[in-house]
């Protein structure tokens, strides 16, 4: 019959396989993530070569004397205001439907394009040309839409998403 086991020897791994270890494991990571690594290297060769890396390493090694001149330029009175406006602009932006913009602003684009094909004309345009140029069904369209425009904007709206001060 068996003996009981009374004592446990763990298997102790000296410093040196610990290491060999710890360096297979890297080893073998590196050669997992090859490509990110040799991506990531580029980038930072790149920032290297446009002085970005100095700049930060500069940034961190006096960080409270930068931190202190930041606080002090967003404290100015223009900046702050600067700041709320741009948070205005980004929050409103927010409430933008692309979508439904999208073919205003191929509109847009088309009638931008037009003027500079035909922007240099120097003959004027009298009133009666004006009224024949209604007839256009492409000039009577983009009236129609700037007006559909003009009463979205005229529409009261003081009860829709404003931004608190």
């Amino acid at each position: 019959m068996a003996k009981a086991i009374k004592q446990i020897r763990r298997i102790e791994v000296t410093e040196e396989e610990k290491r060999a270890n710890d360096l297979r494991e890297i080893e073998d990571a590196l050669l997992e993530n090859k490509d990110a690594l040799l991506e990531t290297l580029q980038v930072v060769g790149g920032m290297k070569e446009r002085g970005i890396l100095s700049l930060l390493n500069g940034l961190f090694g006096e960080g409270d004397r930068v931190l202190k001149v930041l606080v002090d330029l967003l404290n100015q009175p223009e900046n702050t205001a600067a700041l709320k406006n741009m948070l205005l602009l980004v929050g409103t932006m927010g409430n933008i439907n692309v979508k439904e913009l999208e073919p205003l602003l191929l509109k847009i684009n088309s009638g931008i394009e037009n003027v500079a094909e035909h922007g240099e004309d120097t003959k004027k345009t009298g009133y009666l040309d004006l009224l024949r140029t209604l007839k256009d069904p492409e000039v009577n369209r983009s009236l129609t839409i700037l007006i559909t425009f003009l009463k979205g904007m005229g529409k009261d709206t003081d009860n829709e998403g404003q931004l608190k001060d």
